[in-house]
């Protein structure tokens, strides 16, 4: 699992005066390395940040016997 920033997916104030400005968009992943297959990603509330979605997101998968692999971020309290 990984969460990304979509580049460029932010806007400023200046970018479209007739658009209100907005964060970037964060998405999490869940990647199936053996299979080679990236299930559908999960939108993060922009509240909220990437660990504190991952509990939500891995409820959504409904997986069971499966051992799931996040990067350094994660693991952060």
């Amino acid at each position: 699992m990984d969460g990304k920033f979509l580049r460029g997916s932010y806007q400023l104030e200046r970018d479209n005066p007739e658009s209100p400005p907005h964060p970037a968009i964060l998405l999490v992943s869940a990647y199936l390395v053996e299979r080679g297959l990236i299930l559908e990603p999960y939108q993060v509330d922009r509240k909220t940040n990437e660990i504190k979605a991952l509990p939500e997101f891995i409820e959504q998968l409904a997986l069971k016997g499966v051992v799931i692999a996040f990067d350094a971020s994660s693991t952060k309290k």
